[in-house]
């Protein structure tokens, strides 16, 4: 028996050909898929650093109007369409409340972000699907060719090498094709999904960037606003005039005493006569 690629072919039976033909298509998909993405991820990476630099004295200067008339389109990358959203949420809420216009731009900023991470990870699906479930559609093959096998060993009876050996190659033959097709499929995958979250931390962090511009642009015209007042150096630096002293508190004069006229005390004589008990006479 040939145990070349060719030879092996043309031993198979038509289920494993299947196999084979699965393996093959699924292989393909995956393939296309990764450098379809790959060439796109780097486009769009691209055009979005390319509108970073376009937009990104504007938000500095905190001319927003003027940044949301910057239309990003379909060259402003995953960063531009992101931003884009936020500034048209920004200039449709004018002449509402701050608070209100900060809300209005953050749910602007989350739904496309949504919308991009989404768009990033088209295709994903498949290459996932291909990593996880090549390696059972050639077990499926494995399976099948030991079918064979023993079936060839009840056809002519004898177990010997030469009776199994080519269904026991045609095992090994898909579960191989099985495994080639799975290993490229996982590395592709993990390195899309790495990406993609990587995007999605940078989308994070430029919209919180343009909330804080966004609020710190309304705490600016709050203050210009506010009406004039002299610094506090100079406050402190002027004259001031002492307070009045308290005045103590007035005390009414507490009331002299009255001098109580004092009886004059009457000696003791003992050759005085006694005064008579009231109504007696003395005799």
């Amino acid at each position: 028996m040939d145990f070349t690629i060719s030879g092996l072919w043309h031993h198979m039976g038509l289920f494993a050909r299947l196999i084979v033909i699965a393996l093959a298509v699924m292989s393909v998909l995956s393939l296309g898929v990764t450098i379809e993405r790959l060439i796109m991820f780097a486009k769009t990476r691209t055009d979005s650093m390319k509108y970073a630099m376009s937009i990104g004295p504007m938000l500095s200067e905190m001319r927003l109007v003027e940044a949301s008339q910057v239309k990003a389109g379909a060259t402003g990358g995953y960063l531009g369409r992101v931003i884009e959203a936020g500034l048209n949420a920004f200039a449709r809420s004018q002449g509402a409340h701050a608070e209100h216009v900060v809300e209005s731009v953050g749910r602007a900023l989350e739904r496309q972000t949504q919308r991009e991470l989404q768009m990033l990870k088209r295709g994903q699906s498949i290459v996932a699907t291909v990593s996880s479930t090549a390696p059972f559609v050639g077990l499926l093959g494995t399976v099948m060719g030991i079918v064979t096998s023993f079936q060839e060993m009840g056809k002519t009876g004898s177990g010997g090498l030469g009776t199994v050996s080519g269904g026991i190659a045609e095992a090994l033959v898909t579960t191989a094709f099985g495994l080639l097709v799975a290993i490229p499929a996982v590395f592709a995958f993990n390195y899309l999904q790495g990406w993609v979250d990587a995007r999605g931390v940078d989308l994070a962090e430029s919209s919180n960037e343009l909330l804080d511009t966004v609020a710190r642009s309304f705490a600016v015209a709050k203050t210009a606003a506010a009406p004039h007042r002299a610094p506090e150096s100079l406050i402190s630096a002027s004259p001031s005039v002492a307070p009045p002293a308290p005045t103590p508190p007035q005390t009414t004069p507490a009331a002299m005493p009255v001098p109580m006229p004092q009886q004059p005390v009457a000696q003791y004589n003992p050759f005085a006569p006694m005064n008579p008990p009231n109504g007696t006479h003395q005799r």
